[in-house]
């Protein structure tokens, strides 16, 4: 990957940060607009809720194409009507108008308290005054898109002679389901739209579906890319592994930063059936409470790690005489672990990244999921989080 200190935008992207209204206090507003027409491919939540933003950029880039991606922070718009579809209309307008770009081309995301109503006169008086795009800092476009984040999420990788460029915000109501929170990745690379979007799916579900901070999937999972083409044309499994590698790096940020976490917690699954039984077992793992509250109080209770494989129930073929449990290197189950075993365990739970490997014993397949502690941190964000 490209050094993480080189955070700027592929050549031929620009960006505008600002703050439109919806918070006093900070940026809540970012527009990212390419120089040309770009090849486009998105996945979106499958929630029932989706909100007016989602329902609007299905839409937008059902043609494969798009030239610039928004995103509104700390409203989410969902859950507001007609009133806010129409408001969602309204300021993708706005924008294509200020950027001189078709209303077709925008693509619009939203994040933040659900059931709220953008504060329309503010959002219109600064859309109407909106300069230039003259950004080309991913970090900036990264940390407007914050909500109850800690730190901007920003990847860069290179992919021949373009490069590959993703920022991406969420923390909590993370359990992806086609998407996840809001991720924006930009390259250079050349590539139509049909490639595109076959190469990105395989992406997300490797990466952000496998990603899980509380179980909630949120109204508003957004993820995007958009290819510009002037780099021109990049082979294709190249690009894909830079795909890879952006996405990849911006899930273990996502997690590492769930909200209040302190530990980043990677359950590997081998030996399944097929990969999606390998990614049920280990969603199952990594979403379990007393397993995450496990490794936040850095106990080696390896019977919780069962536990959760064992509500996989319609996994018939899952047979507890062949699953070997392990706390990274260690085998933890079913060997038995002595004292001083359980010692060393407790100190490779007390670190910043906990593995947990399960092999089922059934086939070849193989998924890794990505998730994090459980801390009365994140009781205490969600219980003040509207207030």
């Amino acid at each position: 990957m490209t050094p993480v200190d080189d955070e700027r935008l592929p050549p031929g992207f620009s960006a505008i940060v600002a703050n439109i209204g919806v918070r006093d206090e900070t940026d809540d507003f970012s527009v990212v607009v390419a120089d040309r027409p770009c090849a486009a491919a998105a996945v979106f939540t499958r929630s029932r809720f989706a909100g007016p933003s989602v329902e609007l950029s299905r839409r937008h880039v059902a043609d494969g194409t798009l030239q610039a991606a928004v995103v509104i922070s700390k409203n989410a718009n969902v859950a507001t009507g007609d009133e806010g579809a129409s408001n969602a209309r309204e300021v993708a307008q706005r924008v294509a108008a200020a950027l001189d770009i078709p209303v077709e081309s925008v693509l619009l995301s939203s994040t933040g308290v659900i059931g709220r109503q953008y504060p329309m006169a503010r959002v219109r008086a600064a859309l109407e005054s909106l300069g230039p795009p003259t950004h080309t800092d991913a970090t900036a476009v990264a940390r407007a898109m914050m909500t109850t984040d800690t730190v901007p999420k920003v990847a860069v990788a290179q992919a021949g002679a373009a490069r590959v460029v993703g920022v991406a915000k969420g923390v909590g109501m993370i359990e992806p389901n086609m998407a996840t929170m809001l991720a924006q990745v930009f390259t250079d690379a050349e590539i139509a739209a049909p490639q595109l979007d076959a190469i990105f799916r395989r992406v997300v579900d490797g990466t952000f579906n496998c990603l899980s901070v509380d179980t909630d999937t949120s109204t508003s999972d957004t993820a995007v890319v958009l290819a510009s083409g002037g780099a021109g044309p990049v082979d294709h499994d190249v690009l894909e592994a830079a795909l890879g590698d952006v996405c990849l790096s911006l899930t273990r940020q996502l997690a590492r930063d769930g909200e209040g976490a302190e530990k980043l917690l990677v359950v590997q699954v081998t030996g399944g059936r097929d990969p999606a039984q390998a990614k049920r077992v280990a969603k199952a793992v990594v979403n379990s409470p007393l397993v995450k509250t496990a490794v936040h109080g850095a106990d080696p209770n390896w019977g919780r790690v069962v536990m959760a494989i064992g509500k996989c129930e319609d996994d018939t073929d899952i047979d507890q005489r062949r699953v070997v449990v392990r706390f990274g290197d260690h085998e933890v189950y079913p060997a038995p672990v002595d004292e001083p075993g359980l010692a060393r365990l407790e100190e490779l739970m007390r670190a910043a990244e906990v593995h947990i490997g399960v092999d089922l014993a059934v086939g070849d397949g193989a998924a890794t999921v990505y998730g994090c502690d459980l801390t009365d941190g994140y009781i205490r964000i969600n219980a003040d989080y509207t207030t």
